[in-house]
């Protein structure tokens, strides 16, 4: 949507929004990129501060995720998979859409920063393929946070506080200050600081399940709550057997029982500073730290009553970065020259249920029962199973450095052109405890004793694993990005017809290192290694890889090149072994991508306010590697140790007008886009016990949108804004041989159209002051949250409406508001992967009151 912001009283056109979407400073109206753009009015009239509020402000972009830092952006529909904790980081696949905080890209794999929204001039967003500019994560586009800079020789304070109440949940309360401190003529330092304390919503309610529902007993055409029958080769292992001789212990919740449990709070600060050396060159300087604490699920159960969610282990978040960013700015001879830096260290400890897990875990039992249970030939099982209470303790360092240096030639010249480097150095460490507390007193593999992981690798704790972890996954991820890119502008007819030719050179490595360990030989004593695989025997291009399926260190082997398929089989493996270990020996070393992307556009501007454009252009994905790779699935499917890149192409017609005298902003494009081999992350149990991704299909997307300002002349004080997207996505051809994916389906969180209204009216009032109101609708059609069938739920459609009205005066300002009035259930996110639907959802009625003051 192209916000106008607030329309005065006197005011009879829609506001000017200046953007840097083409790395130069230009109005939105004169550049042929479409740009969707929230500027500090709109942000405010808005109540934009997190990540999902201006989510739900633009049509054309949606997210799956289920909570604060666990999102992920998705634009004109170009997205395929819900993500999911298990490949939240280091197997996570790259986004698609970039995400900046002033020069700087902060997008990160498998989850974006939920960057909370104070002190913003604007938010941008650049929809379609923004490659040529912006790199590999702007296969969709591109959303920027652009940030207010220290003034100049001014000296200005504010702040805000407000307080709201939601609909069968706490209270939330938020303070904001800001002061911009001038130090002479030449250097000033502008700070932020913040809390939001945001009440909960959810309610963790009783409930009890024990072993019995696992998947390991599940029939073959069991019909799972999205409609898909379970097939022969998901169908349980024991499925028909006699149970009624086991002992299943249940798990119960009853200690975590509480209503509101899913509250969050955001706490932070930004300090920047700014020094002109002269007129031609000037250096902003800023450091930012923010931390989100999040207790509780943010998504329900829809088979419970409203509301409601069962969690048998706790769920809690911190996520915390520091970012250091500088940015220099001058001029050489003709040319405007920008460099700009940043490093980013962000740290994560999360603790998830993972009890979910059961309904889908064909081997859970093997672990929480006693083997006389878990022995598919046996004709009468009994035994016990423990309860199935599980969860994971998760936690990750990120460090990014990247760096960027450009140069613009004179905007006012017929031949004018931006060219400049880009390099990226992103290292993520990851390491999740999976932990089945019920193996304790089963014993599958004798007494529990402390284990240690399998040495040779990278690993970020030496242990011993705590009790009850039964998998540890500790992984390094690294990618490194070089580009080097153009685009340049040539004006055929002057004022009238132009052309711009954009490209990008590319080279990117995605690597892993670590080990992959369980606590299988726990009865060794507390000097034995842990059963594992070495990843850095996978991926060391070595030519080698060592199989560690023993307890015993005598037993392993080490296979090279000179080893072939026979030779393997040879040695007592069995077929599917003996592909698998061939497979790893002949493993890449790093998930390689170098090329080149191309744009071309051309732009008619047949008279003043009016611009029309075509455009061409290209986006791609860095590929990256399976730890699974190399498992045989069915038929002859094999999981692939490493993605290629998915590739878009972008065919655009826009326009951009304004017109009745600027009464009327009317802008839009038509877009027709090809993916090839989309990346999608895959949970098949049929295939393996673990996730892991592949490219999926290809896909094409055929849509439309629009955003329109209205301020009439006849009516001072008002000003209408809307904005639709109308998508038609559909699959093509399917890639990966698995049969989880339907040619002709469509893609997911691509909803058939959105759209928003909103209507702000501001008069003056006999005191001075100037009172304004503003309702507001948005609507979201229906979609679905996977392109993997059996992973995949429907997203309702749904309905909001919103409320504000306020005084303002040259020092303060009070407004009260009410957001979601009718109490709808809106459906964001949906995550299907457990066989069992978790939708998340949009916060209840909300109605609040805000201060602000101008110091």
């Amino acid at each position: 949507m192209m916000a106008a912001g607030a329309a005065g009283a006197a005011s009879a056109q829609v506001e000017v929004i200046t953007v840097t979407a083409t790395k130069t400073e230009a109005d939105a109206q004169s550049i042929p990129v479409a740009v969707n753009a929230l500027d500090s009015s709109a942000l405010d009239e808005l109540r934009v501060d997190t990540f999902t509020d201006y989510l739900t402000q633009l049509p054309g972009i949606t997210a799956g995720g289920s909570g604060p830092g666990q999102s992920t952006i998705y634009i004109r529909g170009i997205a395929s998979t819900t993500p999911n904790l298990t490949v939240a980081g280091v197997a996570g696949l790259s986004p698609n859409v970039a995400f900046y905080l002033d020069e700087q890209p902060l997008a990160q794999p498998g989850r974006n920063l939920d960057v909370y929204a104070a002190d913003m001039e604007r938010v941008e967003v650049l929809p379609g393929p923004q490659g040529t500019l912006y790199g590999a994560s702007s296969q969709a586009g591109t959303v920027r946070l652009i940030t207010n800079k220290p003034v100049l020789g001014e000296f200005s304070a504010s702040s805000q506080a407000g307080v709201s109440f939601t609909q069968d949940g706490d209270m939330s309360n938020q303070l904001e200050a800001v002061v911009n401190l001038p130090f002479g003529d030449n250097f000033a330092i502008r700070a932020v600081a913040y809390v939001d304390n945001q009440g909960g919503y959810i309610d963790n309610v009783a409930g009890t399940r024990d072993a019995s529902e696992s998947a390991r007993f599940r029939p073959e055409g069991t019909m799972r709550a999205n409609g898909v029958p379970v097939s022969a080769q998901r169908a349980g292992f024991q499925a028909g057997q006699d149970f009624s001789g086991v002992n299943f212990i249940e798990a119960d919740n009853a200690g975590l029982v509480q209503d509101n449990f899913n509250d969050t709070t955001y706490a932070g600060f930004r300090i920047s500073g700014r020094y002109e050396f002269n007129n031609d060159w000037r250096l902003t300087v800023g450091y930012a730290q923010q931390r989100v604490e999040a207790d509780g699920v943010f998504f329900v159960d829809p088979e419970l009553d409203d509301l409601q969610i069962q969690r048998f282990e706790q769920d809690r978040i911190e996520d915390e970065f520091r970012n250091v960013s500088w940015t220099a700015e001058g001029r050489i001879g003709m040319l405007d020259v920008v460099y700009a830096g940043a490093y980013t260290d962000r740290s994560t400890d999360q603790r998830v249920d993972y009890s979910d897990y059961l309904f889908v875990g064909q081997y859970l039992p093997y672990y929480i029962c006693d083997g006389s249970v878990t022995y598919p030939g046996a004709a009468d099982p009994a035994g016990t199973c423990q309860a199935p209470n599980l969860f994971v303790n998760s936690t990750s360092q990120t460090e990014v450095w990247t760096h960027e240096l450009r140069a613009t030639t004179p905007q006012e010249h017929r031949l004018r052109a931006t060219f400049g480097a880009f390099y990226s150095d992103l290292t993520l460490d990851e390491r999740n405890d999976f932990h089945y507390p019920g193996m304790i007193a089963a014993e599958p593999f004798g007494p529990f004793a402390p284990n240690f992981p399998f040495p040779g690798a990278f690993q970020s704790d030496a242990g011993p694993f705590p009790a009850g972890v039964i998998f540890r996954n500790d992984v390094r991820r690294t990618d490194e990005q070089l580009g080097v890119f153009g685009e340049v502008t040539f004006d055929l007819v002057p004022d009238t017809f132009a052309i711009t030719l954009g490209a990008r050179w590319y080279d990117i490595d995605v690597g892993l290192q670590g080990t992959a360990n369980s606590s299988f030989c726990n009865s060794g004593g507390t000097d034995q290694n842990a059963f594992g695989t070495n990843i850095s025997d996978l991926y060391d291009g070595s030519g080698t890889f060592t199989f560690i399926g023993s307890c015993d260190p005598a037993m392993r082997q080490t296979f090279t090149l000179a080893d072939s398929l026979a030779d393997i089989e040879a040695m007592g493996y069995s077929p599917a072994q003996a592909q698998q270990i061939f497979n790893s020996v002949r493993a890449p070393s790093s998930a390689h991508t170098s090329g080149v992307i191309t744009k071309v556009t051309g732009t008619w501007t047949p008279a003043d306010n009016l611009l029309f454009y075509a455009t061409y252009s290209e986006g791609f994905r860095p590929g990256l590697l399976n730890r699974p790779g190399g498992a045989p699935g069915p038929g002859s499917y094999t999981v692939p140790f490493a993605l290629d890149t998915d590739d878009v192409r972008n065919y655009e017609f826009g326009w951009k007008t304004e017109l009745f005298d600027r009464q009327l902003r009317f802008n839009g494009s038509a877009f027709y886009v090809e993916i090839d081999r989309l990346q999608t992350t895959i949970f098949d149990p049929s295939i393996v016990n673990l996730f892991f991704s592949d490219n999926a299909a290809d896909a094409e997307i055929r849509g439309v949108e629009g955003d329109l300002t209205w301020a009439p002349m006849g009516i001072p004080g008002l000003t209408v804004s809307g904005a639709f997207s109308i998508l038609d996505t559909e699959i093509t051809r399917v890639i990966t041989p698995t049969d989880d994916v339907t040619a002709g389906a469509e893609l997911a969180f691509a909803p058939n159209f959105q759209g928003n209204l909103r209507a702000r009216y501001e008069w003056n009032t006999d005191n001075g002051w100037t009172a304004h109101v503003m309702p507001q609708l948005i609507y979201s059609d229906r979609s679905r949250s996977d392109v993997i069938d059996i992973n995949s739920a429907d997203l309702d459609s749904y309905t909001v409406l919103a409320f504000s009205a306020g005084l303002a005066a040259e020092q303060w300002r009070v407004e009260v508001f009410a957001d979601n009035i009718t109490n709808e259930r809106a459906e964001l996110s949906n995550n299907f992967v457990f066989d069992r639907e978790r939708v998340t959802i949009m916060r209840p009625r909300t109605v609040g009151i805000r201060v602000g003051v101008q110091y």
